[in-house]
């Protein structure tokens, strides 16, 4: 049997079991550094229910979980799609978004939860060579290169308090983030990050794999 023909196949199985498994859901196509979330960017409605990696349905979720695998028919989306999950009443809790990292053949769908929605910037460099006025972390004058993109905002490991164990002596956190990677857009270590809420970070570290980018980013003490 043809590989293209039994990754239609699969696909269409996943659709049928989403069909009697997931929910409607909102599918979402970013173009551009904008929202992705605009509704300008939404481009068609499926059903789709989403699982833990391993064996579906078997284990509810635990912390941290970032990585989901999405029971939907893949051959209408691609990698870099949101998936947009509504409530089914006010205050069920039982929303979410996910981004779609990898469909690969004869493989499930690799997704993300996201967590927060972020906007990443990048600061000016001085302009004058020699001394020049404190700049501090400001997006004030920063560049804008991804605005309120949903993305897996998770603390790294390691982080609290310091050897001394006093209250006010916690250390500034530190973050694991996971988002889609948009054409023309490219990270940097020293890029500027803020979140849904009001936390701003600095990317430590900025990694473009084959599922999106991957950025490590300390919390910026004012």
């Amino acid at each position: 049997m043809q590989a293209g023909r039994l990754q239609d196949m699969i696909q269409r199985g996943m659709g049928r079991a989403a069909m009697a498994l997931g929910d409607w859901c909102d599918a979402y196509r970013p173009d551009g550094a904008g929202d992705p979330l605009d509704m300008r960017h939404r481009f068609m409605r499926l059903q789709a229910s989403f699982s833990p990696p391993g064996k579906p349905f078997e284990s509810p979720p635990g912390y941290g979980q970032a990585a989901w695998w999405g029971v939907f028919d893949a051959a209408y989306t691609r990698a870099g799609d949101y998936i947009v999950r509504m409530e089914s009443r006010r205050g069920a809790a039982d929303g979410g978004v996910w981004f779609v990292a990898a469909q690969q053949p004869l493989l499930p769908v690799l997704c993300v939860r996201a967590s927060r929605v972020v906007t990443l910037a990048r600061p000016h460099a001085p302009g004058a060579p020699g001394l020049n006025d404190y700049g501090g972390v400001s997006l004030a004058t920063a560049t804008m290169l991804l605005t309120k993109w949903p993305a897996s905002v998770l603390s790294m490991r390691g982080d609290g308090l310091d050897h001394a164990g006093l209250p006010a002596d916690a250390a500034d956190g530190s973050w694991h983030v996971l988002l889609p990677a948009p054409h023309g857009v490219t990270l940097r270590g020293g890029d500027l990050m803020t979140d849904d809420l009001g936390r701003t970070g600095v990317v430590v570290a900025a990694e473009l794999t084959d599922l999106g980018w991957r950025l490590q980013v300390k919390q910026a003490a004012t």
